[in-house]
């Protein structure tokens, strides 16, 4: 593995291209990450899970604290309404994959308190952890990759994307090479013909939780993932 380098976590991928192309194999180096600093506090790296040939890549901002626990993505409130809704919007579990944008747990504790209060990564952040992201999507190929959520959004799109604004529409994904750059968040001229992978974007699973009307959040919600459903078919 090559050397240490801050703010980057490049230097921590597989050295040879066939562990680059292994998820086992990017799973087991991302656990000596040290590409930026949120690894020092956190309990552990919470690297994706699901299944290597999924058609759709479910890509949220970061593990919660339960993730970072139990060392796996989606295990908490927010994954049980996910589970919830790719049920409900007809979407096969074994067709899905997720991960996070940002592989540690971020959060802060109130002076004199235990409990652990999520930050969100910023953008220096989301760019060190960006090479495990397209490790993934590289070997991955996925039909269709769905933002959950702001921070999402901005580390594939870039940093002018806006969940309000963009979230339900089916989008081409950008090439690999422009993910989370300017160059990302321009639409082709084939975003609606069906050509080539596409992305979602939609709110992430705990906006739900937190929203004064659950429902009717939770109903925009599934409508977005059924326009999921629709691009896999």
């Amino acid at each position: 593995m090559n050397a240490k380098t801050s703010h980057d976590a490049f230097p921590f991928l597989p050295d040879t291209p066939e562990e680059r192309s292994d998820l086992g194999a990017l799973s087991r180096a991302a656990e000596g990450c040290r590409g930026c600093g949120l690894y020092e506090n956190a309990t552990q790296t919470v690297f994706g899970e699901g299944s290597p040939g999924g058609r759709v890549v479910f890509v949220g901002e970061q593990p919660g604290d339960q993730e970072d626990r139990q060392g796996r993505p989606f295990v908490g409130p927010a994954g049980r309404v996910l589970d919830r809704a790719l049920a409900e919007a007809g979407i096969e579990r074994g067709d899905v994959y997720v991960t996070n944008a940002v592989k540690h747990f971020k959060f802060r504790r109130r002076e004199g308190g235990k409990r652990r209060i999520h930050e969100p990564p910023n953008a220096g952040e989301l760019r060190a952890c960006r090479p495990w992201l397209l490790a993934e999507l590289r070997i991955l190929e996925p039909d269709v990759v769905v933002a959950l959520g702001a921070t999402a959004g901005k580390a594939l799109l870039g940093s002018s994307f806006r969940v309000t604004k963009q979230r339900g529409r089916l989008l081409p994904l950008p090439d690999l090479e422009d993910i989370g750059t300017p160059a990302a968040s321009g639409e082709s001229e084939n975003s609606e013909d069906g050509a080539g992978a596409r992305l979602v974007a939609t709110i992430h699973p705990s906006a739900v939780l937190r929203a004064d009307d659950r429902e009717a959040m939770y109903a925009g919600f599934l409508d977005d993932l059924k326009v999921v459903a629709s691009a896999l078919r």
